[in-house]
C-alpha cells in the first residue's frame, strides 16, 4: 500500500527500455564525430513529414496522428557534426562496428543469445525527431536474464540504433530540433514486464545502468542515458512514459500512472453505466462562441488579448499558427456531465487528458489549453457567460461543456480530438506514449506505435557475427556488476560506494591498484569512491591524473603506508603538477626527508597547547598539541604513534 493504492491489488506491472549512448568516435551510419555538441548553427532546413505504408500495406496509427498535427519542422545544422546522411540526402555508410562490439559486450553481460546476423530495420518516427522519418535499428541479442533481488528480470532484447535530434522548442505548429546528437550510437536494453512497484522500477534502471557503465564504453552525463518505462495495471493497457532522464523520477511517475489507469478503468465503467458502451455512442456538437466573450472580464478569451499573446510569443501564420481567424469554440458533450472532473493522475482530472490531446494534435498550446465547464474560472460575470454558452449549444443538465480558443481550424481539430479522447475512454486505458515531468505527472505525447511502423532497411547490408568475434570480446569483458558488488561487500564496502564506483568508472581503477599495486580493496574503494569525490567538489582537478600515476602512488603507499595520511596533499600536487614525477612531489613536500628527534619537542608543544586552551582539559590540550606536532610530521610519522606519545606527555604534565 502506498499513497492510497495497493500495487498488488491493482495488478501493477512495469518494464523498461533503457537507452544508453555509446562511447564511439563517430556516429552510427556516417563518419561525423559523435559527442560533439554545439549551441550555434550554420544553416537550417524546413521539412514536413508524411506517413508511408508498411510492408503489409498498412499505415501506422502513430504516423497518421503525427500527420494530423500539421507540424512545420526546422532542423538546425552545424557543419562540424552533420553531413548529408543526417538530412537523408545520402545513403547510410556501413554500420559502425565499434558500436556493434559494445552492444555484443552488453549482451554477454546479460546472458543474451547473440544473433547470427545483425539486420538493420527502419522504425518510423514522424514527430520530426529524425529527419528521415525513421530510425535505423538492429537487434543484437535476445533472451537474457538480469539478477535482481533474489529473482531474475527477463531481457527481451538488446538493440543498437541511432540517436535522435535534441529538441530546441515546440510552439504551436512549429518544432525546432538541433541535429548534433542525431545519429550517435545507442544501445537499447528492453526488459519484460517483471517489475511490480515504482521503487523496483528505479532500482532496475540503476542496475541496468551499472551493467552499461561496467563495459567502460558508454557515455556519461545528463542525457547520455534515458529510459522509457512501460506501465499497466490489471485491465489496463501498456502506456509508455517516454524519455525519463533520471531513475529518481521513476517512482513518482509509475505511481501516478498506476493511479491514472485505475481511475480511467472506473471512468470506463461509469460511461458504460450511462450507455456509452462503444466509441460510436459518443456524440458532440460544437459552435463558435467568439462573440459571447468579446467584452468578457476573462481577458484570455478576448480577441485583443489573443493578438497580444501572439505578438509577445512572435508566432507567425503558417509557422506556429494554424489556419483561419481567431475563434472561441465551445464543445457540447452529450450526457457526459461530471466526467470532466473525474479524477485522473494525483491532483488532476480527466480534463487534463483532453488538454493533452488538444495541445499535441491541434497545436493550441496557450495555457490552460481548454476551459472546463465543471471548473470554470472565477471572474465577474463568469456564471452568466457560462450559461450563455450552454444556451447557445442547447445543453441539457446532463451535458458537459469545454471551450477552446485560437485559429479557427485548430479549434475545429480540437473539438474532434475531445470526441476521440472520450471515444477511447469507453474502452478504458488507451495505448499512449506520455511525456514525463519531475513532479511525477505525465502528459500526452502520441499514440503508442505498433508493429506497422517497422520494416527492413534495404540500404544497409547485414553483418554476420562470427564466433571468434564473440570469444574475443568475452575474453576482455569486465566483471558483471552484481559479482563485483558481492566481492566489494565482502570487504566491508557499503553498497552506495560500490554503486558510485561502477557508475563513474572508478571500479576499474580500484581493481587495477589492488591487482597491480597490492592495495587494500576496502581502502582503495573508499579512496576512489569517497575521498576523491570530496576533493573533486573542493575544486581539485583529480580527473587530470592518469591511471599510471594512480598506480605509481599506490605502489609508493604500499612501501610507505604512512604516506596515506598525506594523501590529500599528494593528490592536490599530482593534479596541479601533472608534469612532475611522484618523487619530485615527495621531495618538494618534504615527505622524503629524514625524521629527527620529534619526541624531544613534545613537551614544548604541550606547554604551548596548554596556554592556548580555553579550559584545563587533557583531551583539549592533547588535540591542540597534536595539530601543532603533525604540521611537520604528516606523512612521515604515523599519527597513531604521535598520539600515543602525546597522551603520555600530557598525562605526565597535568
Amino acid at each position: 500500500m502506498h499513497q492510497g493504492i495497493d500495487y498488488a491489488e491493482v495488478g501493477l506491472i512495469a518494464g523498461l527500455e533503457v537507452h544508453q549512448q555509446l562511447l564511439t568516435e563517430r556516429k552510427m551510419f556516417c563518419h561525423c564525430p559523435a559527442g560533439r555538441y554545439t549551441e550555434t548553427h550554420d544553416g537550417a532546413v524546413l521539412r514536413h513529414m508524411r506517413p508511408t505504408l508498411s510492408e503489409l500495406g498498412e499505415y501506422d496509427g502513430t504516423a497518421l496522428m503525427e500527420f494530423k498535427t500539421k507540424k512545420n519542422i526546422i532542423y538546425l545544422l552545424h557543419q562540424s557534426n552533420v553531413c548529408t546522411y543526417e538530412m537523408d540526402d545520402t545513403p547510410p555508410f556501413l554500420v559502425n562496428q565499434q558500436a556493434v562490439d559494445i552492444a555484443i559486450e552488453q549482451c554477454l553481460m546479460l546472458g543474451c543469445d547473440i544473433v547470427d546476423e545483425v539486420h538493420i530495420a527502419r522504425k518510423q518516427y514522424l514527430d520530426g525527431s529524425i529527419p528521415t522519418g525513421f530510425q535505423r535499428t538492429a537487434i543484437v541479442g535476445v533472451n537474457g536474464r538480469l539478477p535482481f533481488r533474489g529473482r531474475h528480470i527477463t531481457v527481451t532484447q538488446v538493440s543498437v540504433e541511432e540517436d535522435s535530434c535534441r529538441e530546441v522548442s515546440d510552439k504551436g505548429h512549429l518544432i525546432v530540433w538541433r541535429t548534433d546528437r542525431l545519429g550517435m550510437p545507442l544501445i537499447e536494453t528492453v526488459t519484460g514486464p517483471d517489475l511490480r512497484t515504482p521503487e523496483e522500477v528505479a532500482a532496475a534502471i540503476l542496475l541496468i545502468g551499472r551493467v552499461c557503465r561496467s563495459t567502460g564504453h558508454v557515455r556519461v552525463g545528463l542525457g547520455a542515458s534515458r529510459q522509457d518505462v512501460n506501465v499497466s495495471v490489471r485491465g489496463g493497457r501498456r502506456v509508455e512514459i517516454k524519455g525519463v532522464p533520471k531513475a529518481g523520477w521513476a517512482p513518482g511517475l509509475v505511481h501516478g500512472e498506476a493511479i491514472r489507469q485505475a481511475h480511467l478503468l472506473k471512468l470506463r465503467d461509469e460511461l458504460h453505466r450511462r450507455g456509452f458502451t462503444a466509441a460510436a455512442k459518443i456524440e458532440i456538437e460544437s459552435a463558435e462562441v467568439t462573440d459571447l466573450f468579446s467584452a468578457s472580464d476573462y481577458s484570455l478569451l478576448r480577441r485583443e488579448a489573443w493578438e497580444q499573446w501572439v505578438n509577445a510569443e512572435k508566432r507567425r501564420p503558417g509557422f506556429e499558427l494554424g489556419a483561419g481567424p481567431y475563434a472561441v469554440r465551445a464543445v457540447r458533450l452529450k450526457g457526459l456531465a461530471g466526467t470532466l472532473s473525474w479524477p485522473g493522475q494525483p491532483d488532476l482530472t480527466f480534463a487534463h487528458e483532453l488538454a493533452g490531446r488538444v495541445r499535441v494534435i491541434s497545436g493550441l498550446d496557450q495555457p490552460p489549453i481548454l476551459l472546463s465547464g465543471e471548473k470554470w474560472p472565477d471572474y465577474r460575470g463568469a456564471l452568466q457567460e457560462l450559461r450563455r454558452v450552454r444556451a447557445r449549444l442547447h445543453c441539457e443538465p446532463d451535458d458537459a461543456i469545454v471551450v477552446v480558443w485560437g485559429p479557427d481550424e485548430d479549434c475545429r481539430t480540437a473539438a474532434e480530438e475531445v470526441r476521440l479522447r472520450y471515444a477511447d475512454a469507453t474502452d478504458g486505458v488507451p495505448n499512449e506514449t506520455r511525456q514525463p515531468f519531475e513532479d511525477g505527472t505525465t502528459d500526452f505525447e502520441r499514440i503508442l506505435p505498433g508493429p506497422d511502423r517497422m520494416y527492413p532497411d534495404t540500404d544497409s547490408p547485414p553483418t554476420r557475427i562470427m564466433r571468434d568475434r564473440v570469444v574475443r570480446l568475452k575474453s576482455n569483458l569486465a566483471e558483471e556488476p552484481w559479482l563485483r558488488e558481492e566481492r566489494y561487500a565482502g570487504a566491508g564496502v557499503p553498497a552506495s560506494t560500490t554503486h558510485y564506483l561502477i557508475r563513474r568508472g572508478g571500479a576499474a581503477m580500484v581493481d587495477r591498484v589492488v591487482s597491480e599495486c597490492g592495495a587494500d580493496l576496502r581502502m582503495a574503494c573508499f579512496f576512489f569512491g569517497e575521498r576523491l569525490v570530496g576533493l573533486r567538489r573542493a575544486g581539485i582537478p583529480v580527473d587530470r591524473i592518469a591511471a599510471e600515476r594512480w598506480c605509481e602512488l599506490f605502489r609508493v603507499l604500499r612501501e610507505r603506508p604512512v604516506l596515506f595520511e598525506a594523501r590529500d596533499l599528494l593528490v592536490r600536487r599530482m593534479a596541479e603538477s601533472t608534469g612532475q614525477s611522484l618523487g619530485q612531489i615527495l621531495s618538494e613536500c618534504g615527505l622524503d626527508a629524514a625524521v629527527g628527534d620529534w619526541r624531544g619537542s613534545l613537551r614544548q608543544h604541550v606547554v604551548e597547547a596548554g596556554q592556548a586552551a580555553y579550559r584545563k582539559d587533557a583531551g583539549l590540550v592533547r588535540r591542540l598539541a597534536m595539530g601543532r606536532v603533525m604540521r611537520g610530521l604528516l606523512g612521515r610519522v604515523p599519527a597513531a604513534e604521535v598520539a600515543a606519545s602525546l597522551r603520555n606527555e600530557v598525562e605526565g604534565k597535568l
